[in-house]
């Protein structure tokens, strides 16, 4: 990523600094963070747990630069994310960071292969686009269905697909919101694996889950509450 704005980063990959984030619901005032202090390294794999409304998600949007803090400063890499623009923010999202959800988001009606390449396509790729989208379908143990669409899939394949789209860009990074919430066991650990070998692989992972299990597979668990960061384990 570029050099603007660089600060040292001593290794660091994510650190934050008494952030906030407040909404306004009409009159009533929601505070979804508050004052969190956090750092992440590279090539770590943590899971940042909850209850609902403990401001987990919240977290995720801002990592991942879906969204701003209300306050406080965000570095990522040693760069103040305040600091940079809308374009620069997007190319983040696009190549820095890869994203996970609960419900997929794939494209119903567009075969696997074109669902994995649609950030290859978004980020103005032309050469090789099939090429890596079923190299990302291999690496997740799929590109034997490249052809199929969504509804021809099972939730665990979808999800296989959704993690192809979130690595063909070759991220430094993936967030993953409650990933395996709508999988049942099977399918989750094989999605949970896919991840562990991600991070072996020197990938950072960044898992939101309010799902003791999945925690568990995390080296590190950060945990939520009303917006405060409660704990902070390593194991």
């Amino acid at each position: 990523m570029s050099n603007n704005n660089k600060i040292n980063a001593n290794g660091v990959f994510i650190q934050l600094i008494k952030i906030c984030k407040t909404y306004y619901m009409g009159l009533h005032r929601v505070e979804a963070l508050k004052d969190v202090d956090l750092t992440i390294g590279h090539s770590e794999m943590v899971a940042i747990m909850g209850p609902s409304g403990s401001g987990k998600s919240t977290l995720m949007n801002i990592l991942g630069c879906l969204d701003r803090p209300t306050s406080g400063r965000y570095l990522l890499e040693g760069s103040d994310v305040a600091k940079f623009s809308d374009n620069q923010l997007a190319n983040i999202r696009n190549r820095t960071a890869g994203f996970v959800f609960q419900n997929f988001n794939l494209l119903p009606r567009t075969p696997a292969v074109e669902n994995v390449a649609l950030p290859m396509i978004y980020a103005g790729g032309r050469s090789n686009v099939k090429a890596k989208a079923l190299a990302a379908l291999e690496a997740v143990g799929l590109r034997d269905r490249w052809h199929h669409r969504p509804n021809e899939l099972s939730g665990g394949e979808m999800q296989r697909v959704a993690i192809a789209r979130a690595i063909v860009n070759d991220p430094d990074i993936v967030f993953a919101d409650e990933p395996t919430g709508n999988l049942d066991t099977a399918a989750g650990n094989e999605i949970l694996q896919i991840f562990e070998d991600l991070n072996r692989r020197g990938k950072a992972v960044i898992i939101v889950t309010h799902d003791p299990d999945v925690g568990d597979r995390c080296p590190r668990i950060i945990k939520f509450r009303d917006g405060h960061l409660v704990s902070d384990e390593r194991r």
